[in-house]
């Protein structure tokens, strides 16, 4: 089960998540394609047509986290310290 986080960036607020995806186990690369991360919905798009779909299980697990770190990365900050606690325990940044 995916744990949910708020991010920030500027006025923006943004929802994360880190943890296990059932929505990309069920719909695979359409969930990267609602979140505007074309280059995962086109990696996704490929493995699942070379694994018949089977690669949204493997994915289910570590989609949630890349797709955090990457907001992170481009200067999304945690919105308060729920998110901030959960992201230290994840190892996705420091305190």
């Amino acid at each position: 089960m995916a744990t949910e986080l708020s991010l920030k960036k500027g006025n923006l607020t943004k929802k994360g998540l880190v943890g296990f995806s059932w929505t990309i186990l069920f719909f695979g690369f359409f969930v990267p394609i609602f979140r505007g991360d074309f280059t995962w919905a086109i990696i996704m798009v490929i493995l699942e047509a070379i694994t018949c779909g089977a690669s949204n299980i493997v994915m289910a697990f570590f989609y949630n986290k890349v797709y955090t770190s990457k907001l992170l990365e481009n200067g999304w900050e945690p919105a308060d310290e729920h998110s901030k606690k959960i992201l230290i325990e994840k190892g996705m940044i420091t305190e």
